[in-house]
């Protein structure tokens, strides 16, 4: 990925010194620079009041009521994973981070259960890890805390207006990945 933004870079300059427009293309990356980190500093303060929402949520037991509503919905989508396994309560946490909006919340909840489940896998848990990536890829949120904060630093009146069209297009993803899932392993043990 280095490369093709390294190959992007040099093709640009190139063609900004041919179409002499190497001033602009200057006054541009300092311009993008500039902009990049103020949305980065105003996405840091509302990135740091939803951790801080998630902490609370955790301790004081939101977090362990949205597991025990996920855990029949878990047993569903991951047959060979025990809800109280390590691994299913790591898959618990990442989709409860992801429903509640807390995208970077859940990356690591991601990974842990990525190990977990590779740790506890004797080759039957290959499905689950499969169907757990495309569940965690698409990410269904409640709350879109991170495209909310973006639209409202750029200056969106009403940034929380494309909450339902996320929904919708969050819950297409979501049974389309499923299904997908679901059809391909009952390919795979045919074979």
């Amino acid at each position: 990925m280095s490369k093709l933004w390294s190959y992007m870079i040099i093709f640009s300059f190139i063609i900004s010194v041919f179409t002499d427009r190497l001033s602009i293309t200057a006054q541009s990356a300092l311009e993008g620079a500039s902009d990049a980190v103020t949305m980065c500093i105003s996405l840091l303060g509302v990135i740091c009041m939803w951790n801080g929402i998630m902490k609370i949520a955790e301790k004081s037991g939101v977090i362990a009521a949205v597991s025990y509503f996920l855990k029949p919905v878990t047993r569903f989508l991951f047959k060979n994973v025990k809800p109280d396994s390590e691994a299913g309560k790591a898959i618990i946490m990442n989709i409860s981070a992801n429903l509640l909006g807390m995208g970077n919340a859940a990356t690591p909840a991601a990974l842990t259960a990525i190990n977990k489940l590779r740790k506890e896998s004797d080759g039957r848990l290959e499905n689950d890890i499969f169907t757990f990536t495309l569940i965690n890829t698409v990410s269904v949120q409640l709350i879109p805390s991170t495209v909310i904060a973006m639209r409202s630093a750029a200056g969106s009146e009403n940034a929380a207006e494309i909450i339902l069209p996320i929904w919708c297009a969050s819950l297409c993803s979501l049974t389309v990945a499923v299904i997908y899932s679901k059809i391909s392993f009952k390919k795979s043990n045919r074979i």
